[in-house]
């Protein structure tokens, strides 16, 4: 699961600021990967396979500046690096992550709900 945070998003906190994180230089990633996945091996490897797979696709964000944050869920343990980086690009072009980046340019974004 891909959660995004282009920078510019409100925060839930009374000023809406972040003084405590970084807003240039990004993209940032973020992982979670519970013991759900697997033994601590298999944990430590989930996570080497998303930094790699995140370096090669985040090229494809279309705001540099971003919060990334992936959530492994257990079946993750069995894919490669390829198959991981492509379910991260697919997560990248899916309507919902475009309009967020949409609307960190400052674009007018039509509904995202499905009818």
């Amino acid at each position: 699961m891909i959660h995004l945070a282009p920078v510019g998003t409100t925060w839930p906190d009374p000023s809406d600021v972040r003084t405590d994180v970084a807003s240039v230089g990004g993209p940032w990633l973020g992982l979670i990967v519970s013991k759900k996945v697997g033994d601590a091996v298999t944990r430590h490897r989930v996570a080497r396979r998303l930094r790699h797979a995140f370096a090669a696709v985040r090229d494809e964000l279309p705001v540099a500046e971003t919060f990334v944050v992936l959530r492994a869920h257990p079946s993750i343990a069995t894919l490669s690096t390829d198959e991981i980086g492509a379910q991260l690009s697919t997560g990248f072009a899916h309507r919902r992550a475009q309009a967020a980046f949409a609307r960190a340019r400052g674009e007018v974004v039509a509904s995202t709900r499905s009818r």
